[in-house]
């Protein structure tokens, strides 16, 4: 059984680089701290090939990556981005970037994210047998963001689903702000991975997405001592389902992702993969998001 712990990104964690870390070097320091990261950026826009080669040939292989789907793939996009997509080419698009982490054996897995507006029906439930179907051959984890999937009778469904597609479940420790938020569900749906992320448990910034600082203010939070240590105790039940766990820190709106990240791996006795102890360069307090 293996628990692998890392964070949303590489490029914004000013705690882990030392004074100076140039940006294109930042991903190998990284791999010092954590065996695992969340590339992010192939959200706003699939990377050239040639760009995702380096960032696998330019770390060690103990270094795994969990893959965010671009945003036209999951629709995201609305209005006219939104219109005339061509979603075959997207996916052969992905696939295409995917490949030097697939040769090298370091894909954890591709992570399929849907809007908060992407809602259980039978039109999106054939959207993600058709996606599923584009990326035939790859780990796909999928991870909701509306509610209608885990309530009124339908979280058994929904599980069901997943397993019988194939589909790795995205199990999310976040605010219960509303539709838009979704329940942390203790169930795998396939026996090789599973994938925890932590979005924080900020309630009241939760839904301001229209508001002009709402990406700062909505991970803005930092898991206690103890509500980590509720965690020990649900990855030990989650444990029994999956041979393998991915949990990924995304709540960094004020630097608090790897702080709390060590806090876990620390709790779980768990050492970073150059051999040191977790915790060991993190300043004890580090600095907080000024908001106003």
């Amino acid at each position: 059984m293996a628990i692998s712990i890392g964070l949303a990104g590489w490029g914004d964690h000013d705690d882990l680089y030392p004074n100076g870390t140039k940006a294109g070097n930042k991903l190998n320091v990284y791999a010092s701290h954590f065996p695992v990261v969340e590339v992010d950026s192939t959200f706003y826009a699939i990377q050239p090939r040639d760009r995702f080669a380096a960032w696998v040939d330019g770390t060690p292989n103990t270094l795994r990556f969990v893959v965010k789907a671009y945003q036209g793939m999951t629709g995201h996009q609305r209005g006219a981005a939104g219109t005339n997509v061509d979603h075959g080419a997207m996916a052969e698009a992905f696939r295409h970037m995917l490949e030097p982490a697939i040769d090298s054996g370091r894909l954890t897995a591709a992570l399929f994210q849907y809007p908060p507006w992407f809602d259980c029906n039978s039109k999106n439930v054939a959207i993600l047998r058709e996606m599923k179907r584009r990326m035939n051959g790859i780990p796909c984890a999928l991870e909701f963001r509306h509610q209608s999937w885990f309530e009124d009778g339908m979280q058994e469904r929904t599980l069901d689903f997943m397993q019988a597609e194939g589909w790795i479940h995205s199990i999310c420790d976040e605010p219960q702000a509303g539709v838009g938020s979704i329940p942390t569900v203790l169930q795998a749906t396939d026996a090789s991975l599973s994938i925890v992320r932590f979005h924080g448990r900020n309630v009241s910034g939760w839904n301001n997405g229209g508001g002009p600082n709402w990406r700062e203010v909505r991970y803005l939070y930092r898991y206690s001592e103890d509500e980590l240590n509720e965690w020990v105790e649900k990855l030990a039940k989650l444990e029994e389902q999956s041979k393998e766990i991915a949990i990924i820190f995304n709540n960094n709106s004020g630097g608090d992702a790897a702080t709390n990240a060590k806090q876990l791996m620390t709790m779980l006795g768990q050492k970073r993969p150059d051999g040191r102890d977790p915790l060991e360069s993190l300043p004890a307090e580090p600095e907080q998001l000024e908001l106003f």
